[in-house]
């Protein structure tokens, strides 16, 4: 008799893993070659490549794929340049970087793709959890219960699982936002095309940045010309004034952290646009105008004070969000779920599986919040005297094209 699957044997341990995103689906496939027995669950209902936009291929997502046996090798477009570029449209300067820029709805689908459907369940919202020395039982608001060796919390910045574990970790508002946009490159015209998308440009007004680089087109399409451009405009924002302001719809409904991309009103829409033009590179203010549909992103912080608890474990954005400036969080999603397996397979005991995972990856988290925060610091509405001199440093310019979207302050 052939030998049963690691997924089938009655011994196996076995994790729910709360939010079926980039980091739940790291850390389940990885679980699962490990032996375990993995359930997921998403409170949302249907795929979410909708989420998100453009992304770089870090060496560690790369690394990570390639160790679960997924193919990479069209994981997105090359770019082998960064050019910065003056407000009139000038090019000043030009530095070689090669990276593969993604999206992260392509990750997503790979990941998604590959895990086991009956093991995925959406539509599951967590309500509680409880834990003795026997398990780990998650309730969810359908009233259904389900008991494992281990909880993993994946479910990310909005953590339902922080919130019951941790509720005095909260996201801290960063003081400014980015409005995101995808241009189709069959829209761009020949010289803003030649100027920008073979590269990640960046323009630096004033306490403001923009970045934008090249990714796949719809349905990972990497044809010259089905290619998109992705776009990134941090802006100063004052939290009492300006935030509320862009988080309330057309309706006058005002919504928290974030609002849905269709309900940005149209008056913020309009006066994103004309800053645009008053304030940025030529070819990067007409490529905002050819975004039919910009996000608002607010950015925060999120540093969490633990990442065990018993028999739970919190991972990915659930556990640390750093500003998009390093361009490390599925990076992070894939290094938290390695670190966690590696820990479980080298103790025999989940608390002291737990612990070590902390030991490693609280420090990691706590590096990259720090550095994304100097990375950021010149774009806050507020700072302090002591903001104010780091930020000095961080918004040079060429300490912001090779700082950003790297990860070589980890050592990597």
């Amino acid at each position: 008799m052939a030998p049963q699957s690691p997924q089938t044997q009655p011994s196996a341990r076995r994790a729910i893993i709360i939010g079926g995103s980039m980091s739940g689906l790291f850390v389940g496939h990885m679980l699962r070659a490990a032996g375990w027995q993995v359930e997921i669950y998403e409170k949302v209902v249907g795929e979410l490549s909708g989420r998100g936009a453009g992304i770089v291929a870090q060496p560690q997502i790369i690394a990570a794929l390639q160790s679960l046996g997924l193919e990479t090798g069209d994981l997105g477009v090359a770019v082998q340049k960064r050019r910065l570029f003056d407000t009139a449209g000038k090019m000043l300067r030009e530095t070689d970087l090669a990276q593969v820029m993604t999206a992260w709805e392509r990750v997503y689908r790979l990941l998604h793709a590959a895990f086991p459907a009956h093991h995925y369940h959406q539509g599951r919202t967590l309500q509680a959890l409880t834990q003795d020395d026997s398990g780990v039982t998650a309730t969810f608001t359908n009233g259904q219960s389900e008991t494992a060796d281990l909880l993993i919390g994946a479910d990310g910045i909005r953590s339902t699982v922080r919130g019951l574990c941790a509720p005095q970790d909260q996201p801290l508002y960063a003081g400014y936002i980015a409005w995101r946009a995808l241009i189709a490159e069959a829209d761009m015209p020949r010289d803003m095309h030649d100027a920008i998308f073979p590269v990640m440009a960046f323009c630096l007004p004033p306490r403001e940045q923009i970045l934008g680089y090249p990714v796949a087109g719809a349905d990972n399409d990497l044809r010259p010309g089905h290619r998109r451009y992705n776009l990134i405009w941090y802006r100063p924002a004052d939290e009492e004034t300006e935030l509320v302001s862009l988080l309330t719809d057309e309706k006058g409904v005002s919504h928290a952290l974030s609002i849905p991309p269709p309900l940005i009103s149209r008056a913020s829409i309009a006066a994103m646009r004309k800053a645009a033009h008053e304030k940025l590179a030529p070819q990067l203010a007409k490529a905002m105008d050819l975004a039919s549909q910009p996000l608002l992103q607010p950015i925060f912080d999120l540093q969490s004070s633990r990442l065990a608890y018993g028999r739970v474990a919190m991972i990915g954005d659930a556990a640390f969000v750093a500003r998009p400036h390093v361009g490390g969080g599925v990076a992070k999603a894939a290094g938290d779920a390695e670190a966690l397996v590696t820990a479980l397979q080298a103790n025999d005991s989940i608390a002291s599986a737990l612990r070590q995972f902390e030991a490693e990856r609280l420090p990691t988290g706590r590096l990259m919040v720090e550095h994304a925060r100097k990375l950021g610091s010149y774009l806050q509405a507020q700072q302090s005297v002591d903001q104010a001199a780091i930020s000095a440093r961080h918004s040079i310019p060429e300490v912001v094209m090779a700082e950003t979207a790297t990860l070589d302050f980890l050592g990597a």
